[in-house]
């Protein structure tokens, strides 16, 4: 059982390597679940020993659907990846229609070729998804992000069963989104070769002065005077969870 932290900054990477934490999937912009982060952090986050990094290869937020643009966008943020040193990357691609684009992803398998390759949760948003999790097999794909087609994994634990089922080790799968110290042993027990999870907390930033008239993100609804950081307490839990517990 391995544990996988979802990133937003070179801190909490190295956070997880102190926590004993075996991958971290990097991304920025938490706001819109995750895009491509620079390559500065990619490099930074690479050179932290003993700490497995997946990128994620995602050209902006929203859908799944992508232009030709951004699909060899796509293609080169594998390219600066590896060349950077992660061990993996992320990614996830849907046609109109709501299926895995399986001869774009075959694409970019190719493309990330001697890293590990990870479908995210695109997979939770197709109209099959117990088809998709064949579909994604028939790219190469060496594993599978998902909540089993639902907001929280904990909701979708029956699909993530049914998952871990089809894919009878032909592709891991990975269970994720609101997986926490209260639900990992239940969606261990699913039979997951993962569990990701964020452990995040949010905390006030040191900035004494605030400009009460403006938002930078367009919203007063987000305090952009908070910063997110990682729970170590929750994380480290979770971690000892899995350990020590036989599955």
């Amino acid at each position: 059982m391995k544990t996988e932290l979802c990133s937003y900054s070179i801190v909490a990477c190295h956070t997880a390597a102190r926590l004993g934490i075996d991958r971290v999937e990097l991304c920025a912009s938490p706001a819109e679940g995750g895009v491509t982060p620079s390559i500065a952090a990619i490099r930074e986050a690479c050179a932290i020993p003993n700490l497995e990094v997946s990128i994620m290869i995602r050209p902006r937020g929203g859908d799944f659907l992508y232009s030709d643009e951004e699909f060899n966008l796509m293609l080169r943020d594998i390219y600066y990846a590896r060349e950077a040193g992660a061990t993996g990357v992320v990614f996830g691609l849907l046609t109109a229609d709501g299926k895995v684009d399986i001869a774009r992803t075959r694409q970019l398998v190719a493309a990330a070729q001697g890293m590990d390759t990870t479908f995210h949760r695109a997979i939770d948003m197709t109209q099959d998804y117990l088809q998709a999790v064949e579909d994604i097999i028939t790219t190469g794909c060496t594993r599978i992000l998902t909540s089993g087609g639902y907001d929280k994994a904990i909701d979708g634990i029956d699909n993530i069963a049914q998952a871990v089922t089809i894919a009878a080790q032909r592709i891991e799968v990975m269970a994720g989104s609101g997986v926490s110290s209260a639900n990992a042993l239940q969606l261990a027990a699913t039979g997951v070769d993962a569990l990701h999870f964020s452990a995040k907390k949010m905390i006030h930033g040191e900035m004494n002065y605030r400009n009460p008239h403006i938002s930078m993100g367009g919203t007063a609804d987000i305090d952009e005077y908070a910063l997110r950081v990682i729970d170590k307490e929750e994380a480290l839990h979770i971690v000892k969870l899995l350990k020590s517990h036989k599955l």
